[in-house]
């Protein structure tokens, strides 16, 4: 919690800032490391959050991070201003703290405000692609319509007082009505954690309302809602972070808006990124319970399953959607999710895909506890299980493991598969007619590999062999495409007698790769990239010629 005399004290440089009045005792700032976090924020479906703050690097514009953060800023409707931090990494720049950050930019030298001039253009029109209208914070006209932009550099702390003060113009003068404090409770679960001397906690945002010691509360948890009393009430000493480390002071009661750790028994079974409620007599406890099932319910029932997917698992709603969305986009199934540590039972669940396929035998644990009794059983059945703390670390094993066994399935299906080939033999490049015959040919469509069988449709589909060697100018070379002249060197097909150049076939024959139903599924499934639109063509054509159904 930011108090009303530090934000003051922040921004008193800032221009007309002295003359604000503060309609509100402070700001609660949350620092969400990844969008999981932010996704945690929710009131039955809308965002906690009132107002947010973009942070982006000057040096390297939008980022994937940030292109995130921003399709989840406008999927929740959460008005934003962009702090475009890092100023005093640009070239030559001159660090000149408490004075407002337009002064200080005007004071720099021609070729720094240029530079500066030229990389916020540049953030300026990156989030224009992404269908933002924004401009200067100082040059913003019309703040309901354009994203203000607040240079800062949180290592100098120039400009975070233009921040502030803009952060509480923006919300005093267009979220007054939301900002006004109401007796009826409002609080969500951001975290769940254990700490040394205190056990299980949870970290929780109080919008409205008040807690108290001593409180009956009800919240989703892992096997059902978890209704417990409140032993502590624990927050951080004013401008300290709630999550990081700190020496607590203990209240009787908080009033919102807050961010406070309670403390109490079988907290350890909560679930993060749902509301919390109170109990004030015993008959609500029930209804409370119903109240809280449904909401988590209808959370996990939104989600669509494939029928063939990973197994996903998280420590918190909010990551567990996070990480959903993220496969989602890159076009990886899920099957089958659930929010706690990975134990037997989801072992077993992941094994199912064994007999479907094998690639989604895996579980993707986001942040939680892998059992002993549950690796165990993974590594004897054959299930892979997969633990990171970041998304894209996760993805990034899963992925390598996915082009490890499509390697492995590649060499176990390199024989079976049969590249589509139109070959035209070539006058005067017959150098041996028979066992193995060697000849000239010009590739006229397809692709023409070692391995691939050869027969003459025009010769009533006669197997003439397979190709065994390709080489252009005296080299060897493992594969030639369409408009290549190669030599190419047939084998007998093992157990047949060899076939002849001039009686079996001659000149006027062309000559196709032998495909079948089999070898086109092999290739659909282990060498689609391998094959251009055209060769695909070519294989419809010969999958017609060969009758194949």
């Amino acid at each position: 919690m930011v108090p009303v005399e530090a934000i003051k004290e922040q921004a008193k440089m800032v221009k007309n800032f002295a003359s604000v009045v503060m309609r509100f005792p402070g700001l609660l700032i949350i620092d969400t490391p990844g969008h999981e976090s932010f996704s945690n924020l929710r009131s039955r479906g809308s965002s906690l959050c009132d107002i947010a703050i973009l942070v982006v690097d000057i040096m390297h514009g939008l980022e994937p991070q940030t292109i995130e953060s921003i399709n989840l800023l406008k999927k929740k409707k959460t008005p934003f201003v962009v702090a475009l931090n890092k100023l005093d990494r640009i070239y030559d720049w001159k660090v000149t703290r408490n004075k407002d950050i337009h002064d200080t930019i005007k004071s720099q030298s021609r070729i720094t405000f240029l530079e500066f001039q030229e990389r916020a253009n540049q953030v300026i029109v990156q989030l224009a692609e992404q269908g933002l209208n924004a401009a200067l914070f100082y040059e913003n006209k019309d703040v309901r319509t354009f994203v203000s932009v607040v240079p800062t550099s949180a290592t100098t702390g120039e400009g975070m007082g233009n921040l502030l003060a803009l952060v509480v113009e923006l919300t005093q003068s267009m979220l007054s009505k939301r900002l006004a404090f109401s007796e009826e409770l409002q609080a969500t679960v951001l975290e769940l954690k254990s700490i040394p001397g205190l056990g299980s906690t949870i970290d929780v945002i109080l919008v409205n309302g008040r807690l108290k010691e001593g409180d009956t509360i009800v919240l989703a948890g892992m096997d059902g809602p978890v209704v417990t009393q409140i032993r502590s009430l624990l927050m951080p000493q004013p401008l300290k972070e709630l999550r990081v480390k700190n020496p607590y002071q203990e209240y009787k009661e908080v009033k919102a808006a807050q961010g406070v750790k309670l403390t109490a028994k079988e907290l350890d079974k909560a679930i993060a990124g749902l509301n919390l409620t109170v109990a004030h007599l015993p008959d609500e406890i029930e209804i409370l319970k119903e109240e809280v099932s449904r909401e988590f319910h209808a959370a996990m029932s939104s989600i669509r399953l494939a029928e063939r997917g990973v197994y996903v698992q998280a420590s918190t709603l909010g990551s567990l959607e996070a990480l959903l969305e993220f496969l989602r986009t890159s076009k990886v199934p899920y099957s089958g999710i659930r929010i706690g540590p990975v134990v037997k039972r989801d072992v077993m669940k992941a094994s199912i895909m064994l007999e479907h396929d094998n690639q989604f035998a895996v579980i993707l644990a986001f942040d939680v506890k892998i059992e002993r009794d549950a690796q165990e059983l993974a590594e004897s059945v054959g299930v892979k299980i997969f633990s990171a703390d970041i998304i894209y670390h996760l993805f990034d094993r899963f992925t390598e493991y996915q082009e490890q066994l499509k390697a492995k399935k590649r060499e176990e299906f390199k024989s079976i598969a049969v590249f589509p080939c139109k070959l035209r033999i070539l006058p005067n490049c017959i150098f041996n007619s028979r066992d193995p015959i060697v000849v000239g040919v010009s590739v006229e469509a397809g692709v023409v590999r070692e391995g691939t069988p050869l027969c003459v449709p025009s010769q009533e589909f006669l197997d003439i062999g397979i190709v065994t060697t390709i080489e252009i100018n005296h080299k060897q070379i493992d594969a030639a495409r369409k408009g290549q002249e190669v030599c190419i060197k047939i084998d007998p097909i093992p157990g047949e007698s060899p076939k002849l150049y001039g009686r079996h076939f001659d000149l006027k024959d062309i000559l196709v790769s032998k495909v079948s139903r089999q070898s086109i599924d092999a290739c659909k499934e282990y060498f689609r990239d391998d094959l251009q639109k055209t060769d695909w063509q070519l294989m419809v054509e010969l999958k017609k010629l060969f009758q194949i159904l």
